[in-house]
């Protein structure tokens, strides 16, 4: 679960906040002043943070916790709350704001949705600096709105298993985004394989996806993986996807749905785990 920093000048409220929540499953550290959250060596998921304390106040200790914990997030509890308090706690960086008496479901409901969030935050701070770290081999660079635009669409869809279709005129770049994508994916420690079904000849390109087994046809000597196989567990980038022929389109949609292949030659399936991403210049 989350470790959480309550800070509470009121120690039966300190208390009971603390015991309910350890009950929950998280871990709790307390503070009874600004001093002591900031002297402490906790390291917050959350915190929960009364506004009113002793020593200084929580508004000036919300930008100090801010500036020491930048990844935590924090809730405002306080009984003294006005709506102008909530709005400059919430423009100084709290995630939400509760008033005293602490309603428990809706502290744990705020509490989950505070979590998903320093979740997600954690996990795009880490695509970013990964992506970041594969932008310049694949000559990706630029700072206009529509590269970060594109670079956003990145750390979103990346951590997933979703396949992805790049759409664009031709030169724009769709296969850097594909290897980006791969990069800051848990697939990216396996294989990234390229076809381009507009390069290869229609009757080639069947058994170059799915494979062949020895005597398929004439010339097949001996068994040969396809590129779905070689790509197992990592990532099938197919450039130009609108130049697959229909006949392919049914077979690459049994793989989406089966996540199985079968080589020419064979009735036999074989289990694949391939994400695939798509490109096309054409308007589909």
């Amino acid at each position: 679960m989350a470790e959480i920093l309550i800070v509470e000048d009121e120690r039966a409220q300190r208390e009971a906040l603390a015991g309910y929540l350890r009950k929950t499953g998280h871990r709790v550290t307390t503070a009874a002043s600004g001093t002591e959250a900031l002297e402490g060596n906790s390291v917050p998921d959350v915190v929960l943070l009364d506004l009113r304390l002793p020593d200084i106040h929580g508004l000036d200790l919300l930008k100090k916790l801010r500036e020491k914990h930048p990844d935590a997030e924090i809730i405002v509890i306080t009984a003294y709350g006005t709506v102008r308090t909530a709005v400059e706690a919430m423009k100084l960086g709290a995630f939400d704001y509760l008033t005293k008496p602490v309603d428990l479901d809706e502290l744990l409901l705020i509490i989950g949705r505070a979590l998903e969030k320093h979740e997600r935050d954690l996990e795009v701070s880490f695509l970013k600096e990964e992506v970041e770290k594969f932008r310049p081999q694949t000559g990706l660079i630029g700072e206009s709105p529509a590269i970060k635009e594109v670079l956003s669409m990145i750390y979103r869809v990346a951590p997933s298993n979703a396949t992805v279709l790049i759409t664009g005129e031709s030169g724009t770049g769709k296969e850097l985004v594909a290897r980006i994508l791969h990069a800051a994916s848990p697939r990216k420690d396996r294989r990234f394989v390229a076809v381009s079904c507009a390069a290869i000849p229609e009757s080639l390109l069947e058994s170059e996806l799915f494979g062949y087994e020895r005597g398929a046809f004439t010339g097949a000597t001996k068994p040969k993986p396809g590129k779905f196989e070689l790509a197992h567990g990592g990532t099938l980038f197919l450039d130009e996807i609108g130049d697959l022929p229909i006949s392919l389109q049914v077979k690459l949609l049994r793989v989406l749905q089966e996540k199985e292949v079968e080589r020419l030659g064979s009735t036999v399936p074989r289990k694949v785990d391939v994400r695939i991403i798509a490109a096309t210049n054409q308007d589909l």
